[in-house]
């Protein structure tokens, strides 16, 4: 798919949020809710970053923490701290996932001309999690694949 057709699948409108002072954007259409925090329970030998499960209204959700998954500094969670559940496509059919983020920001409708293709940072650094950079007021929000970000090899692979 070339960079211009990639941009304009991109094009749509994201929920932005925030992890670390940095801003993220996942598309609107793969959120279910935004809840507050909630009390987690820890299940065993999964990676740090998978913060175990909720019950939410009778179904059962993984959590999972960005920013360690991103590998960004831990820090407390506020009250401005919550939880994206999301829908996503893992091994060909549709889960619900929950993400702890530090707050949600806004939705912004995103064009494709405010949306570049991820800048090459080498082969060592894998960026495929990534749909591309929008520039959007001035500022750069990261725009995430998150069928890729949550693939199941990623969210409950055990830690190496």
């Amino acid at each position: 798919m070339s960079e211009e057709t990639k941009n304009e699948s991109a094009a749509g409108k994201y929920l932005t949020f925030a992890l670390a002072q940095e801003e993220y954007g996942v598309p609107v259409l793969k959120v279910r809710e935004i809840i507050k925090m909630m009390d987690i329970t820890g299940v065993p030998q999964v990676p740090s970053h998978v913060k175990g499960v909720i019950n939410l209204r009778g179904k059962v959700i993984p959590i999972v923490d960005l920013r360690l998954k991103f590998n960004l500094p831990v820090e407390d969670s506020t009250e401005r701290t919550c939880i994206i559940v999301v829908e996503v496509e893992l091994q060909a059919r549709r889960v619900m996932l929950g993400m702890v983020v530090d707050y949600v920001s806004e939705v912004l409708n995103i064009s494709s001309d405010e949306i570049e293709p991820m800048p090459d940072f080498g082969e060592r650094l894998d960026t495929e999690y990534m749909q591309g950079v929008a520039k959007v007021k001035g500022t750069v929000k990261l725009l995430l694949d998150l069928d890729k970000v949550l693939s199941t090899d990623t969210v409950f692979a055990r830690a190496a």
